[in-house]
């Protein structure tokens, strides 16, 4: 494919890096920091430019991978150059009606969430199609997603703000979890880098286990969970706690906050 992307940071840069690895893909990066322009073509061979140019009118995919405050102004100047790309946004926060509305109506749009891990091609991304987009064009919004990690289709975008709570932030949530075993850790006399190296490879471990079992997680837990046990008095303090609870509550909050974002990014 032919590939051009809005904005050269690190989200940008990993797909391409994913997708380097397949033959015969070919990149034109539009970014104002030079540096980043530099960095791209010498590494991966993309055409660049400062500002968004005539090389996108004959690209087979648009990505746009900028800031959502700098959505609109991007959509306005891209609007010209279009004619059958696919555009594809990975900007947080921008409703694909919004941005088809900014770039004057047009409807091969397809809005993806991915997180952070596709950094290490490790990512999953929730997406959903506007209706005028053909099936080649999603199968090649899947193909330069899944070149980071897997991808989950939804058929409802007001999915999205779910998907962005559970697996967009996630992430965070797993640091913030690690943090607290590492500091239980130190707390009980290991030292950082132990608690740190046991935490993560415990994580790890449990992780690929729970992906590779057919199983469901409760089943997982209780198997580890021996009544009278050690597993049990931590779980027992947990839900004594309302950890669950918690956080539940808060990746709520957080689709909650991705709807409010939708509409103040929408918003005329």
């Amino acid at each position: 494919m032919n590939i051009a992307f809005i904005g050269g940071g690190n989200m940008a840069t990993a797909l391409i890096a994913g997708l380097a690895q397949q033959a015969g893909n070919r990149f034109h990066v539009v970014d104002p920091n030079a540096d980043a322009l530099a960095r791209l073509a010498a590494q991966y061979g993309a055409t660049t430019a400062p500002a968004i140019d005539g090389e996108l009118a004959s690209v087979d995919v648009i990505v746009l991978a900028v800031k959502p405050q700098q959505m609109r102004e991007v959509a306005a100047a891209l609007a010209p150059q279009l004619g059958s790309q696919l555009v594809l946004s990975i900007a947080a926060g921008i409703r694909s009606a919004d941005l088809s509305r900014w770039m004057k109506g047009y409807g091969a749009i397809v809005r993806a969430m991915p997180n952070t891990p596709a950094l290490i091609r490790q990512g999953i991304t929730g997406m959903v199609a506007m209706p005028g987009v053909t099936e080649g064009q999603r199968a090649a919004a899947d193909s330069v997603l899944r070149a980071v990690g897997q991808t989950v289709w939804l058929e409802d975008e007001a999915l999205i703000d779910p998907v962005t709570a559970v697996s967009g932030s996630g992430p965070a949530y797993v640091f913030y979890f690690l943090e607290a075993m590492q500091a239980a850790a130190v707390d009980m006399g290991l030292s950082e880098e132990q608690g740190k190296q046991l935490a993560l490879a415990t994580f790890a471990g449990a992780t690929q286990l729970a992906a590779e079992s057919s199983e469901s997680l409760d089943v997982l837990r209780q198997r580890v969970t021996s009544k009278g046990g050690t597993t049990h008095a931590a779980i027992s303090s947990m839900e004594g706690a309302g950890l669950k609870g918690a956080i539940v509550e808060a990746m709520k909050a957080a689709a909650a906050r991705g709807r409010e974002l939708g509409d103040e990014l929408g918003a005329d």
